[in-house]
């Protein structure tokens, strides 16, 4: 194995953070199904492909990029039309106490509409913690670039969020 790393030490690193592993996957498809499923496909990804760890550092860096690519992949692959009746909708979230329903909706149509990589920073950042420079290690950019790519995302969110999601320049709704 490359740099050292076996197959135990993988599967162990893998299972000590395989809570956040899920929730960086569920919060791209907010889908518990899917998201294990990326879970399960990283798993696979990482073992078959452990000898492309440079050092055992950045373990936890190679994973998290594992998932996020699965998650990418499983949303390239798949038609985004979601059919739903009403009611459903109504009960399938409990929100907050200061959150109606339409606001946290608004939010994640807010968050699907960003491209791919300025969605992972926004995930990244402020649903996962992570740092501006654990950031730019998942995604191989230096630091600036991802600190103007998650202002930049959070200036289109709020526009989103404010005005509403039509982009009169293209004529298509997306950010």
């Amino acid at each position: 194995m490359g740099a050292g790393i076996s197959k135990a030490r993988f599967a162990q690193a893998f299972q000590s953070k395989k809570e956040k592993y899920y929730r960086i996957a569920y919060s791209f498809v907010k889908n518990e199904h899917d998201a294990l499923d990326i879970v399960g496909e990283a798993a696979y990804r990482g073992l078959k492909n452990l000898r492309a760890v440079k050092s055992p550092e950045t373990l936890d860096t190679w994973i998290t990029r594992i998932v996020i690519n699965a998650a990418i992949d499983l949303i390239r692959g798949r038609a985004r039309l979601v059919i739903c009746e009403d009611a459903v909708l109504e009960t399938a979230a409990v929100p907050e106490r200061d959150l109606v329903p339409e606001d946290s909706l608004d939010l994640f149509q807010a968050l699907d509409a960003l491209s791919e990589r300025d969605r992972t920073c926004v995930i990244l950042r402020y649903f996962e913690e992570y740092t501006f420079p654990e950031i730019s290690a998942v995604l191989q950019e230096p630091e600036p670039t991802v600190k103007s790519r998650l202002y930049r995302a959070l200036r289109k969110m709020r526009a989103f969020l404010e005005k509403g999601d039509t982009d009169h320049e293209r004529g298509k709704k997306a950010l």
